[in-house]
């Protein structure tokens, strides 16, 4: 019976409590009065019961309006508890007033006996129900997931009691704190980390939930270092953020963030260096449905705007960016104009109508082809797009007065062994050789390696890969990246083109490199997966080697020389590398563009190699048209030599 009490409907548990609120309210008073007056049955007049029903009907509009039957009674915090008691309060003080007004005979101290027995009476069967929840809920445990919460602060009670109604149940916490060990949170006991094994032997729990609260990534990425030997299932609640701004609940457990395993905190921005070029401007950003370019929209209308021009050749990215945008927008007390603009980086007339449209100050050029493999075999399309592209972009640029533009490069670009890389640093010369023709566009050049959760980044590979049941393909045992989150890239990249005299190549901090072989390991343990292999041959999940791909290196750099110095942020360095006069420049893109046009994939690679990109390579051509139709030329001449 108790048990379908508390499964009634909301509604009905509301309209109990307040019947039993305003039966609390005449029993306080009735026996107020006879602590008072020391009699079994006190003298009650009408102006006593008018008194009585004045306070009655005032305290539960009081008790509505302060929130007291929104609080769920098995999630009772301590501050419903506080607003429990000012409504206490206030009751009293109402009995007292209305006391005055009705000329009632009542004495002075039987509000304040009233107050404190009124207390007792609506507070401590409140507390009574929670704990009875909770002890029914512990009952239950048996039948459930047996799950275990890292983090016994306040967002690991709070996820106890989201919990108490769902398919898991909590066996114990885990906190680092040593003052809250062998104490107990909502009836479950709180260990130290050094129980774990014994933890694991005892309840075979199947989670581990992460309630951290406002924990750094550095001891986030500790904690995790120390459950994923266990090959137990690693989940955590969503961002507080997220949790106040009701975009999701304390009880939607999420996959642990894979930037959670960098251990790195982004550092605090620069408001000056973010605001430079951006507040009260024009922007544009291309490329603005990319990983790169919609965070860089993200973050620019943060920072008040006067326009932003999303520029995008994919509609669909275009549609997905701006509808989420305008979204955004809406929370904003600053207006600013939000323009989607469907087009080619290839196409000029349609980059400087567009930037003249709308007097655009600043440009962010994210519009590229950065997939290596892709590139590679589609050489055309990536010279096409990453050098003459960005080419014709900087021009438009240059003829609309815009004052900066922001080249996104990669970590590619140095010493590059593919096309790909060798079309970013080929685009970096172009940018360098306008600066030095003209000052009247700054350009500025921002060169990072990998960024997590970016299409074609291997976390989301690997984790479809293990929700498959893999195997979790590793080109090589001995690839290393540098990786940084993609709000951090767009948040660096903004500043770094803040700073930007012209003709600046910037690089950002990436912190330290990261095998890939070893997360993917760590993804798999996180996943409450075991590897297998020789040693263990009945795991889960096989980690197998794809060998290099085409053009790829085993590791990557993000110099060309040692000449570099550091600038205002701590995070981004300035690097002096060689630079092409104008006409040199020009004279490359040049023969780039015809070689493009008469689809000569062996002579653009040649001009990429004899160009002063470092770039270089052994690999044959791998362009999937171009080995096409030589393969059609070479079977005509052995055709027409055996019809000879």
């Amino acid at each position: 019976m108790i048990r379908s009490l508390f499964e009634a409907p909301r509604n009905i548990k509301r309209l109990l409590t307040i019947a039993y609120d305003l039966l609390s309210i005449l029993v306080a008073f009735y026996l107020a009065s006879c602590l008072r007056l020391g009699v079994p049955v006190p003298n009650i007049g009408k102006n006593e019961l008018l008194m009585l029903g004045m306070t009655g009907g005032i305290s539960l509009l009081v008790f509505v309006r302060m929130g007291m039957y929104r609080a769920i009674l098995r999630y009772l915090s301590a501050q419903a508890i506080i607003t429990v008691a000012i409504c206490v309060c206030v009751s009293g003080l109402i009995l007292a007033v209305s006391s005055f007004f009705t000329y009632s005979i009542t004495p002075r101290s039987v509000p304040i006996i009233y107050t404190l027995l009124l207390l007792i009476f609506i507070g401590v069967p409140r507390m009574l129900v929670r704990s009875l929840v909770m002890m029914l809920n512990q009952i239950d445990v048996e039948g459930k997931i047996p799950v275990i919460i890292y983090g016994a602060g306040d967002k690991g009670h709070q996820l106890l009691g989201a919990l108490s109604v769902s398919v898991y149940g909590v066996k114990a916490f885990i906190d680092d704190n040593p003052r809250l060990h062998n104490t107990t949170v909502g009836g479950v006991k709180v260990f130290s980390p050094s129980d774990l094994q014994l933890l694991i032997q005892q309840y075979s729990p199947k989670k581990f939930l992460l309630a951290l609260g406002n924990t750094n990534n550095a001891n986030k990425a500790k904690i995790l270092k120390t459950l994923e030997p266990y090959a137990i299932e690693v989940q955590t609640i969503p961002a507080a953020s997220d949790i106040l701004s009701g975009k999701t609940r304390i009880e939607n457990i999420k996959d642990v963030e894979i930037e959670d395993l960098l251990g790195r905190d982004p550092v605090k921005p620069n408001p000056k260096l973010l605001d430079a070029c951006i507040r009260g401007k024009s922007v544009m950003v291309t490329g603005a449905g990319g990983s790169i370019g919609s965070e860089l929209s993200r973050q620019i209308i943060k920072h008040s705007p006067k326009t932003l021009l999303l520029f995008e050749q994919n509609e669909y990215a275009l549609y997905v960016i701006e509808r989420e945008l305008r979204s955004e927008l809406s929370q904003f007390a600053n207006q600013v104009e939000l323009i989607a603009v469907l087009g080619s980086v290839q196409n000029e007339q349609r980059l400087q109508m567009s930037m003249h449209a709308y007097d655009v100050q600043t440009v962010y050029h994210a519009a590229a082809y950065k997939h290596v493999p892709l590139v590679e075999h589609n050489i055309v399309e990536g010279v096409n797009n990453n050098i003459i592209g960005t080419w014709r972009c900087a021009e438009a640029a240059i003829k609309a007065g815009v004052e900066s533009f922001v080249l996104i490069s990669t970590d590619k670009a140095v010493r590059p062994t593919n096309i790909m890389g060798a079309t970013k640093r080929v685009a970096e010369l172009v940018l360098q050789g306008l600066a030095q023709r003209q000052n009247k566009t700054r350009f500025t050049m921002v060169r990072f390696g990998n960024v997590l959760g970016s299409s074609g980044s291997v976390v989301p590979l690997f984790r479809q890969q293990i929700k498959l049941g893999g195997p979790v393909t590793v080109t090589h045992p001995d690839i290393i990246r540098f990786f940084m989150t993609i709000p951090e890239a767009a948040e660096l990249v903004i500043q770094a083109g803040s700073m930007g005299t012209g003709g600046d190549v910037f690089v950002l901090d990436m912190g330290d490199p990261i095998k890939i072989v070893d997360l993917a390991r760590r993804m798999i343990h996180l996943s409450g997966l075991e590897i297998k292999d020789k040693v263990h041959p009945h795991g889960d999940i096989e980690i197998r080697y794809s060998g290099l791909r085409p053009g790829e290196k085993l590791y990557e750099e993000l110099l060309i020389g040692d000449n570099v110095s550091g600038t205002e942020h701590e995070r981004i360095m300035r690097a002096e590398e060689h630079a092409l006069t104008w006409m040199d420049t020009e004279s490359l893109i040049m023969e780039l563009k015809q070689a493009s046009e008469s689809y000569r994939c062996d002579l653009l690679k040649n001009i990429l190699l004899a160009a002063p990109a470092g770039y270089s390579s052994m690999e044959k051509l791998e362009d999937v048209i171009w080995v096409k139709r030589t393969a059609a030329k070479l079977t005509l001449i052995d055709t027409a030599k055996t019809s000879a």
